[in-house]
């Protein structure tokens, strides 16, 4: 039980189990408790550090051993009490692309009262339906589709004007990386300057200027022996 802390810490605990008075047990219970808390660093971040390190010592011993706790001693009971599971939600959505939210602000948005606080909220509506649309879909939509899925979940209660244009939404792909520009051997500056040096030797009339000059250093000519 508890077998991260090694069999010594399981004798130790037994042993203080075994002795006859309670002082001697709630003496080398303090020892025992530091020990666990430094073969164990990482439940220092655990809130109630030492809580869960008393609660331990009470589950290594088997809810045997008779200590003075600082803290409530747990019950075999809630130790291996398990939480009951979780439901799933199963609710039907019509659209899958605009999800169960737009349901929920649609249904929101029929409650309103107010005409132009509702009629804004319908506009806002719409346009996060598009911007669904667009990400699920990848591809550029007509406001009028858009519109009429509207009128469809909100069974004809919610309606926009049909000249109204909602935002522009259109999907952008990545940008395809460049594997020229990738290759760290074209970021090597030694690179570069060969590359310069290289295309001012291959140019002509740098040759052209470099014969030009050498003719000017030596007017004489060749050197007669």
């Amino acid at each position: 039980m508890l077998s991260e802390y090694g069999r010594n810490v399981q004798n130790m605990v037994k042993y203080i189990c075994e002795l006859p008075t309670k002082e001697e047990r709630n003496r080398y219970a303090q020892v025992v408790i530091e020990l666990m808390g430094f073969l164990n660093p990482h439940l220092r971040d655990v809130a109630d550090f030492k809580h869960k390190l008393w609660d331990h010592l009470h589950i290594i011993s088997d809810f045997k051993i008779d200590v003075d706790s600082p803290y409530p001693v747990p019950s075999p009971e809630a130790i291996h009490l398990k939480p009951e599971p979780l439901r799933y939600p199963h609710q039907r959505i019509r659209y899958k692309h605009y999800g169960k939210t737009i349901e929920m602000m649609i249904e929101k948005a029929k409650s309103i009262d107010e005409p132009a606080r509702k009629q804004h909220m319908v506009q806002a509506i719409a346009n996060f339906m598009k911007m669904a649309y667009v990400q699920w879909n990848k591809d550029s939509v007509a406001d009028e589709s858009i519109l009429a899925d509207l009128r469809e979940l909100s069974k004809g209660e919610l309606k926009l004007e049909e000249n109204v244009n909602l935002n522009k939404v259109e999907f952008r792909s990545a940008p395809a990386s460049n594997p020229r520009n990738n290759n760290p051997r074209n970021n090597n500056p030694r690179n570069n300057n060969n590359n310069n040096n290289q295309r001012t030797n291959n140019n002509p009339r740098n040759n052209n200027n470099n014969n030009q000059n050498n003719r000017n250093r030596n007017p004489g000519g060749g050197r007669k022996y």
